[in-house]
C-alpha cells in the first residue's frame, strides 16, 4: 500500500501543536526527528552504534514531524489545512520554526519497519527499562522492566521528558500511592508508576488513540488491573484526589491545569511537571506558586525541564 509522507519543519516547543495538527486531519502514523536527540544519544557509548548516519548528518537545526496518509481523494485538502494551520502555530504564542510542509510518496513496509532499528532497550531511569517486545534484554537485579511496542504512533519513551518524569516517579513515589498521569499518551509513565508500587494509577488523554494504546500497553505489562485509563481533557474526568499527578505536556497546558491542581492533590502530593523548554521555567513556576504550592525539585535534560512541586496545609 502506497502513503504519503507529510513533513513539517518546526521547533521543539510546537512540537505538541503540530502533532495534534497531523492527528486532527487523521494522520495513520507519526514521528518525531529532533536532531538535539540525536546529537545526545550520538555521544552516549550505548546508543552510538544504532543511530543511523543520514541522521547524524541532517542539516535542519529544528524539529521535523512526519506524518503518514494514506491516498485518498481528499488528500489535497488534508494537506493544505495542515499548511493552513502550521501557520497559525504563532497566535499560541509558539514558534513555528521553519513552518515547511512537504510531501514524498513512501511503501507501508517501509515506514512500519524502518523506524524500529531506532528502538532499543534502554534504561531511561535508575531502575526502569524500556523494551520494545521484538528485542531481548537481559534484566540486572534492580530493574524495572516496561515492555512497549509503541507502534508509529507514540514515542518510545527515551525522549528527554519522558525521561525526566519517569525519574522523578522514581524519586517521590510510595508504594500504595495513587498516581494521575494527565495526557498518558502511550501510557509510558502510568505503567512505570505501577510498576513503582501505585495502587492505584489514573490515566487520561483526549486523543482516543491514546487511549487504546495505553489499555494495550498496560495489558501488555500486566498492570491493566491498576490502570484506570479514561478519555477526557486534562482532569475534567476525575472527581477523586491523588498523592502524585504527573504531567509531560507543554508549558502553556501545564499553566491551565494548575488552575486547578489543588482540587486533586492530597495534603502534602507531588506535582510532577515536563515538556517544559528553557525559556518557560519560570512561567511554569510563577503558576505554580501564584496557585500556593511549593516549588522542591527543578531537574534539566537537554532543552527540557522537569518541575516538582508540594501541595501543603
Amino acid at each position: 500500500m502506497k502513503w504519503i509522507e507529510v513533513q513539517v519543519k518546526t521547533t521543539a516547543e510546537a512540537v505538541e501543536t503540530v502533532s495534534s495538527i497531523l492527528y486532527d486531519v487523521g494522520a495513520g502514523g507519526l514521528s518525531i526527528e529532533d536532531p538535539n536527540d540525536i546529537i545526545l544519544y550520538a555521544k552516549s557509548d550505548e546508543c552510538w552504534d544504532y543511530i543511523e548516519p543520514s541522521l547524524l548528518g541532517q542539516q535542519y537545526e529544528g524539529v521535523i514531524v512526519k506524518a503518514y496518509f494514506p491516498e485518498s481523494e481528499d488528500l489535497i485538502d488534508k494537506i493544505e489545512l495542515i499548511k493552513q494551520n502550521v501557520e497559525k502555530i504563532p497566535q499560541y504564542n509558539l514558534d513555528k520554526g521553519l513552518g515547511e510542509v512537504t510531501t514524498s510518496e513512501v511503501y507501508e513496509k517501509d515506514w512500519a519497519e524502518a523506524w524500529k532499528k531506532y528502538y532499543k532497550p534502554k534504561k531511561i531511569g535508575d531502575r526502569i527499562v524500556i523494551k520494545p517486545s521484538w528485542e531481548e534484554y537481559e534484566k540486572e537485579d534492580n530493574d524495572i522492566v516496561l515492555e512497549l511496542d509503541p507502534g508509529m504512533a507514540f514515542g518510545t519513551g527515551t525522549h528527554e521528558t519522558t525521561m525526566l518524569c519517569i525519574r522523578q516517579l522514581e524519586k517521590y513515589i510510595s508504594s500504595g500511592q495513587t498516581v494521575f498521569d494527565v495526557g498518558c499518551g502511550s501510557g509510558i509513565l502510568s505503567i512505570a508508576a505501577a510498576k513503582l508500587g501505585a495502587k492505584r494509577v489514573v490515566a487520561v488523554d483526549l486523543d482516543e488513540l491514546a487511549i487504546k494504546v495505553t489499555n494495550e500497553n498496560a495489558k501488555i505489562n500486566h498492570v491493566d488491573d491498576t490502570i484506570d485509563v479514561r478519555h477526557g481533557n486534562l482532569l475534567d474526568v476525575v472527581s477523586e484526589t491523588s498523592d502524585i499527578i504527573v504531567a509531560n505536556i507543554i508549558a502553556e497546558i501545564i499553566v491551565i491545569l494548575t488552575k486547578d491542581i489543588k482540587k486533586f492533590l492530597k495534603k502534602d502530593g507531588i506535582f510532577i511537571t515536563s515538556g517544559i523548554i528553557h525559556e518557560k521555567i519560570d512561567m511554569v513556576k510563577e503558576a505554580i506558586m501564584a496557585e500556593g504550592l511549593s516549588i522542591i525539585d527543578t531537574i534539566i535534560l537537554g532543552e527540557w525541564a522537569s518541575v516538582v512541586a508540594k501541595l501543603g496545609e
